[in-house]
């Protein structure tokens, strides 16, 4: 009899960075190892190519937007200052620690990491984040107007409910305090007169996550121009999203909420004054 050939069990891959307790590098010499080694800089790469999409499709111009992954229980690689995300390289990579100390990386690190730390530091689940300045949803944000819910399934599932955080300079530590606060229950953040910042799990799900929002808003500002009322998805199905989100390790603060308080969007009346 002819035997079966064994086959792999098919797997979703994971670009989560896991590190050990109480391992983190302390002296210099261990933290230049740690710095070059080939799981650091495989991370450093995959920044670099997140950088890449973000500018291609134009979340950022000039030198906007930044990227964090925490590789540590006190370490963080981040982007640098003033570099188009376009063009960086692993060389130009930064290695700060939870309180923006800069360890590593001949480029000084971005003024707001800061920002990112401050949600890594009360979020444990966010072991990456993306900064930028995507088109469509920073005009939600200039607007001061949040995306409603349960219009699209995509965006109930990898979204949930969007945050929504009040004005202050960038870079400035009571930004860093608000938008911290705000990303404790949302992983994509609306940055008022500012722009978006979203966590997640790994760099290329903090940068999904970019690409969503701005489809999202992209889509909801033309079926909002179609002069009819937009639709919402039934407050059970979207309990069955929810269920199919949480599966996916991503918590929602709705999930108690009553039927006529989960998708109530009447404050969303685009257009008028």
């Amino acid at each position: 009899m002819k035997k079966t050939a064994s086959r792999d069990e098919p797997v979703v891959p994971d670009y989560v960075y896991y590190w050990e307790k109480r391992k983190d590098p302390k002296t210099l010499a261990e933290i230049k190892g740690f710095f070059a080694s080939k799981k650091i800089e495989t991370l450093k790469r995959r920044m670099c190519d997140m950088g890449r999409r973000m500018w291609e499709r134009q979340f950022t111009d000039g030198n906007g937007g930044n990227l964090t992954i925490r590789v540590g229980e006190n370490l963080v690689l981040c982007t640098p200052t003033l570099i188009s995300k376009g063009f960086m390289t692993p060389e130009d990579i930064c290695l700060v620690d939870m309180e923006g100390v800069q360890l590593a990386g001949s480029r000084k690190r971005t003024s707001e990491v800061m920002t990112h730390l401050a949600i890594m530091k009360r979020q444990p689940k966010a072991r990456a984040c993306c900064h930028a300045h995507p088109p469509h949803a920073t005009a939600f944000a200039i607007a001061n107007l949040r995306p409603p819910t349960c219009i699209i399934p995509e965006a109930e599932i990898f979204l949930g409910e969007i945050g929504m955080a009040p004005y202050d300079t960038p870079g400035c530590p009571n930004t860093a305090k608000i938008v911290g606060a705000v990303a404790v229950d949302h992983q994509c953040v609306l940055m008022l007169n500012h722009g978006v910042i979203t966590w997640g799990k790994d760099v290329e799900d903090v940068y999904w996550k970019m690409e969503n929002v701005d489809s999202y808003c992209r889509t909801l500002w033309i079926a909002s121009s179609l002069g009819k009322p937009l639709e919402t998805v039934p407050a059970p199905k979207v309990r069955e999203l929810i269920g199919i989100r949480k599966a996916l390790g991503m918590d929602d603060n709705r999930e108690n909420l009553p039927d006529d308080k989960l998708c109530d969007n009447s404050y969303f009346k685009p257009g008028n004054k």
